[in-house]
């Protein structure tokens, strides 16, 4: 017997039903759509596992309702085939933007690609938190998750061009999105990249009640991190010396939406204000390395594994969802959050040595 629908899976009782109209010059609007299109994903799986075909499926007013059209499912390489992202083209019904007459900031993207986080459902939650590890143990680029998605990215531009598509994604779809970024970024295409509670993969200091407490943490990491990496990734090749992953993602910009209550991408509200704080003491010759890496990271490039602290990034526009008060790890973690009428956002960019505020 098909169980009932939670109530998280219905668009006309928890989705963004009051956008009348769609107005994609407005951060509201389109980061509440952008968001849709993630939980459409969600509720994709859900609607895969409980049998939800044709008219019973649930999942597609999530993005039919703002003229965006599935172009694909993207789904795990094994017996189950669990979908965890989804390819959307934007179809609108009046074609404003194809000719011209609706200025380039304020179009919207031609394709979405959507990846989901952890379900946590009998079906999937112990696949789905076995990959979860495998981004907090640095080896997410050898997940077949990201594995295929990256392929299809990779065929997607290649047929529209990288200006043309926006990646998406919610908590480990998050993650798996900023890989595909960064790596799209490396060759030369930066991707819009709009990614909802990313994880960061740290000790939540962000946590921690007392200000002090925090940033002696982060000096004495900071410390360790780079006095490791001047032992471990030092070598004699100038070539080596020259090409810095990192740094050239510079230019590379994604949005980070985080909540300060959520312990699983905090983290990057401390990472970013202490690459600051570093900066302003003097200090910016070891953040200037410690920023780069993660111990972990460190130690895999030097066993000739993957080297790439994936989360770590130089500029991002960091979105912050400020609570009033502390809200529990749901509401905190959840998608839903993003398209929640009068949310308290703070938006500011940041560079290695530069930050603006918005």
């Amino acid at each position: 017997m098909t169980k009932a629908p939670s109530e998280r899976e219905l668009f006309n009782i928890c989705g963004p039903f009051h956008l009348q109209s769609v107005d994609w010059s407005e951060p509201n609007q389109w980061r509440s759509i952008i968001a849709s299109l993630v939980q459409g994903v969600y509720v994709s799986e859900r609607d895969r596992q409980q049998k939800r075909v044709d008219l019973d499926a649930l999942a597609p007013i999530w993005w039919e309702i703002f003229d965006f059209e599935l172009i694909q499912l993207l789904v795990d390489n094994d017996v189950e085939s669990s979908i965890f992202g989804a390819i959307f083209q934007y179809q609108p019904h009046n074609n404003l933007n194809e000719n011209g007459d609706i200025p380039p900031q304020s179009r919207p993207p031609k394709y979405v690609i959507a990846f989901r986080g952890c379900l946590m459902k009998s079906e999937t939650k112990y696949k789905d938190i076995k990959k979860g590890l495998k981004f907090f143990l640095n080896r997410l680029t050898r997940d077949s998750r990201y594995q295929i998605s990256l392929e299809y990215v990779q065929d997607i531009i290649a047929q529209v061009g990288h200006e043309n598509v926006w990646l998406t994604g919610h908590s480990l779809g998050a993650a798996i999105a900023l890989q595909i970024g960064k790596t799209m970024a490396r060759q030369g295409r930066l991707v819009e990249a709009y990614l909802f509670n990313p994880p960061y993969p740290s000790a939540p200091f962000d946590m921690l009640t007392k200000e002090r407490y925090k940033t002696r943490f982060r000096v004495v990491c900071s410390l360790a991190t780079a006095v490791v990496s001047a032992v471990l990734k030092s070598t004699p090749d100038n070539n080596a010396q020259q090409y810095d992953p990192f740094m050239i993602l510079s230019p590379w910009k994604p949005y980070l939406f985080v909540n300060q209550c959520d312990p699983f991408c905090c983290g990057y509200i401390g990472y970013f204000e202490h690459r600051e704080y570093m900066e302003k003491k003097g200090f910016s010759g070891i953040e200037r390395v410690a920023a780069k890496d993660t111990l972990v990271s460190i130690v895999s490039g030097a066993c000739g594994k993957d080297g790439d602290a994936h989360h770590l990034i130089p500029t991002a526009l960091l979105v912050t969802n400020s609570l009033p008060t502390k809200v529990e790890f749901k509401i905190a973690h959840g998608i839903h959050q993003w398209w929640a009428p009068g949310i308290n956002l703070q938006s500011v960019t940041y560079e290695f040595g530069h930050i603006q505020g918005r």
